[in-house]
């Protein structure tokens, strides 16, 4: 079986196990979504999902964040951890999108990369999740999934992101991203990846002992 057959055939089984993925945080609106993000940073999206609801009550938009100080939202969003860092964030943010973007998210890579606390990976889920733009985000559990099934065999994120780029269909980049996500959370966990019930053993690098695999 040649590596682009394998490949097939691990994203063709990754769709069968989620055929419903899709984004875990919940939002309404693009704000909703950068914001969600910023603060799932080392946090669970289920946590970021029970405190969001206050927030985006007191904060509903852009606008009314930019006018709020750090010490004002820390509170609301202390249980996500580094609550310091990311409120501050958050009110700079804020700030900018209302003196550069008019208060909106802008629908650009580049610039979304310029806000306070936006990194590469917030960046795509943004495009990806917000503005339906095709884009892979590899957080730990992408990383960790795509390199033990062998879609990527890259040292970083950056290098697994290009690579997924190359090895995955463009169409398929953003739903691919919530699959490997599911896949990681569900059954290719961290500490102990249930190798033995994985539908996909047959196929993985990991599962059948290639040290390529062994990230």
């Amino acid at each position: 079986m040649t590596q682009e057959e394998k490949n097939k055939g691990i994203l063709a089984e990754l769709s069968r196990l989620y055929p419903q993925a899709g984004p875990a945080l919940h939002f309404k609106n693009p704000y909703q979504l950068l914001v969600a993000v910023i603060l799932s940073a080392q946090c669970t999206d289920v946590k970021v999902n029970m405190v969001t609801p206050a927030l985006f009550e007191a904060y509903p938009d852009a606008a009314a964040l930019a006018a709020a100080s750090p010490e004002e939202v820390e509170p609301l969003i202390r249980t996500c951890g580094l609550y310091h860092n990311k409120a501050k964030n958050l009110v700079l943010t804020a700030r900018t999108l209302c003196e550069k973007y008019g208060g909106e998210v802008p629908a650009d890579h580049e610039a979304l990369q310029t806000l306070p606390g936006v990194g590469r990976k917030t960046a795509n889920v943004v495009m990806s999740c917000a503005f339906g733009m095709d884009a892979i985000a590899v957080d730990t559990h992408v990383f960790r999934v795509s390199n033990r099934l062998g879609l990527a065999d890259a040292p970083d994120v950056l290098k697994t992101e290009r690579q997924l780029m190359e090895h995955i269909p463009k169409e398929q980049w953003s739903r691919a991203h919530h699959w490997l996500i599911l896949h990681g959370r569900q059954v290719c966990t961290a500490r102990r990846p249930a190798c033995p019930t994985c539908t996909l053993h047959a196929l993985c690098e990991y599962a059948n002992g290639n040290p390529k695999g062994k990230k």
